[in-house]
């Protein structure tokens, strides 16, 4: 009689294939995913915070339990290979599963917990954040409020990419950026009025009532591109029939360089009033001039994703911030 045929035995790894029962962990998958966006071994650990020895070892036990090659290493750079292509879209989509559980976790804990990131657009920042700090706390002493102060482009995209959770800036958003926000949902706070700043001797200067097609024939200073106080300037220029727009030669990255170059005689420029003391109360060469109204102007609100697990409770702090802002130059939005 012929021996029994022995078999293999059973869950022995075997090169090419997946060791049975090992599931990869959050930390391959994150070294991985940091890599396959840097193709950099030691710009992948320095944003993800690991040393490059311990991602080097987290990608190559990743290797050998999914069975895979992912990455085409050599002495002068990381490529992905096919495999590594494919599955990198694949770990990023299940470390943004996981993000959204942690947020859900968060959210069942209770509101008002735990961090909030927060992100405000460079022209609110500096004259609403005292308002905010005091609220949160005031009244939400366990909220680990974290601010970020970028462009509009870029708190969009932090909120859509899970790095910010709820911003404050100019709404509606623009068509520009519409595209987007189409995942995001608007909760407006307030108007301002515009009011014009003039250097001090200006034939505008101290006026009250001012037609807005006064700003036809006048140097009007804007914002560097990619502030949406500069495209809300150019909006009221376009309104009053400024069809050749506005000089490009000098422009600023803040309000507060803007006012210096006003008060050095290179033009004028409109300023929120909730920007107003900050900016020109200070400074002995700047006047301002008040519109007829309705004076141009801008709404201000919170803009979160449509789907946050948080949305109830952003709403509940946006009511809360309202009634804290009343005492600024400013109409609430009820």
């Amino acid at each position: 009689m012929a021996p029994p045929t022995r078999h293999p035995r059973q869950g022995h790894p075997r090169q090419g294939h997946p060791r049975q029962g090992r599931p990869p962990t959050l930390s391959q998958l994150r070294a991985f995913t940091a890599v396959a966006e840097h193709l950099h071994f030691r710009e992948a650990a320095a944003e993800i915070g690991m040393s490059q020895p311990a991602l080097s070892g987290a990608v190559a036990a990743l290797e050998e339990t999914l069975g895979v090659q992912l990455l085409e290493r050599t002495t002068r750079r990381v490529l992905l290979s096919p495999a590594g292509e494919r599955l990198a879209a694949r770990a990023r989509t299940v470390l943004e599963a996981v993000g959204e559980l942690l947020e859900e976790a968060e959210a069942v804990r209770g509101p008002f917990t735990g961090p909030l990131r927060l992100g405000v657009i460079p022209t609110c920042a500096p004259y609403l954040l005292p308002t905010v700090l005091r609220l949160v706390h005031d009244r939400y002493p366990n909220l680990d409020l974290q601010v970020h102060e970028e462009q509009t482009a870029s708190l969009l995209e932090g909120l859509l990419g899970g790095r910010l959770d709820l911003l404050l800036l100019a709404v509606p958003l623009g068509s520009q950026e519409s595209a987007a926000a189409s995942g995001v949902v608007t909760v407006p706070l307030f108007d301002e009025d515009f009011v014009l700043v003039t250097p001090r001797g200006h034939a505008l200067a101290g006026r009250d009532g001012l037609p807005r097609e006064a700003l036809r024939d006048l140097e009007l200073l804007l914002l560097d591109e990619g502030h949406c106080l500069r495209q809300q300037a150019l909006d009221v220029c376009r309104e009053v029939g400024r069809s050749e727009g506005v000089p490009a030669g000098t422009s600023a990255a803040g309000l507060s360089t803007l006012v210096q170059l006003v008060a050095g005689g290179l033009g004028v420029t409109l300023l929120p009033r909730t920007s107003l003391h900050v900016e020109t109360e200070r400074n002995e060469m700047l006047a301002t001039a008040r519109f007829a109204a309705p004076a141009p102007s801008r709404r201000i609100g919170l803009a979160m994703r449509a789907g946050a697990a948080r949305r109830h409770e952003f709403e509940v702090l946006a009511k809360d911030l309202r009634e804290a802002m009343r005492p600024l130059p400013v109409r609430i939005v009820e």
